[in-house]
């Protein structure tokens, strides 16, 4: 992990594949619970080699019993929280193949960017399981249940542009200028006004976990505390005196 300025960078680099074999998911856990100790103003996550990740290496499963699947399975889940609830925007890169952990780990971003053709797939029924990273439930928020179920029943791989209509692919970029265009947008997103972009995730959790009624309960006071941070404040005073997209956020 790297931080470039506002921006954090989390890339994963274990060749030749970056399975998620228990190096990998002990590194996951350490460096996202930094995170959420120390949060960025945005985060980015992104993979090094000709593939996103392979998915889960199978020998962390062999003679594993149902005990030690759970407490697997809660440390597994305690990565994807912690980058769920950090109060920036998070950004998943997936310039290529994204199977099942690395998906699932997009999953708990708030917007997924892919390279032409990556491809996505929670494969886990391949060796008799089903999701436990929190994939298919944040599937099923994203694109609906029944295509959720599709996805996980049937093991396939779906490509970006099915992703982006099904609606869990936010952009596609050429997969040339893939890297460079993913980091730009999420630099951009960490320059922003940051709690601003918290309270928009905690307005739309509210709605996710209650519907409309439960996130508008949330509003007046969640905005209404902006007005008291800098950024709204500055950003109020150049939009008046410099005019629109002038505004300048400091974080608070």
């Amino acid at each position: 992990m790297e931080r470039d300025g506002a921006l954090a960078v989390l890339t994963l680099d274990h060749p030749p594949l970056n399975l998620f074999d228990s190096e990998m998911i002990e590194a996951l856990a350490s460096l996202t619970q930094d995170l959420a100790d120390d949060p960025p103003r945005g985060l980015l996550i992104r993979a090094e080699g000709r593939v996103v990740s392979g998915g889960v290496n199978v020998n962390i499963f062999h003679g594993l019993s149902p005990g030690d699947a759970a407490t697997m399975w809660h440390g597994v889940l305690a990565i994807a929280h912690n980058v769920e609830g950090l109060p920036c925007p998070t950004v998943f890169a997936a310039h290529a193949l994204t199977l099942t952990a690395s998906f699932e780990l997009a999953l708990a971003c708030d917007i997924i960017l892919a390279a032409e053709g990556a491809r996505f797939g929670l494969v886990e029924a391949q060796v008799g399981i089903t999701p436990a990273m929190g994939g298919s439930q944040r599937l099923a928020e994203r694109a609906g249940h029944g295509r959720a179920r599709e996805l996980v029943m049937t093991g396939e791989l779906f490509d970006a542009e099915t992703m982006h209509a099904w609606g869990v692919v936010n952009r596609i970029y050429p997969a040339a200028e893939f890297d460079a265009l993913a980091h730009e947008f999420a630099q951009g997103l960490a320059n922003g006004p940051t709690l601003a972009h918290a309270a928009t995730k905690k307005i739309i959790r509210g709605y996710l976990d209650g519907g409309t009624a439960a996130a508008d309960a949330l509003v007046p006071e969640t905005v209404g505390a902006l007005f008291a941070t800098e950024d709204t404040r500055n950003a109020v005073e150049t939009f008046l005196s410099d005019g629109p997209g002038r505004a300048r956020f400091s974080g608070r």
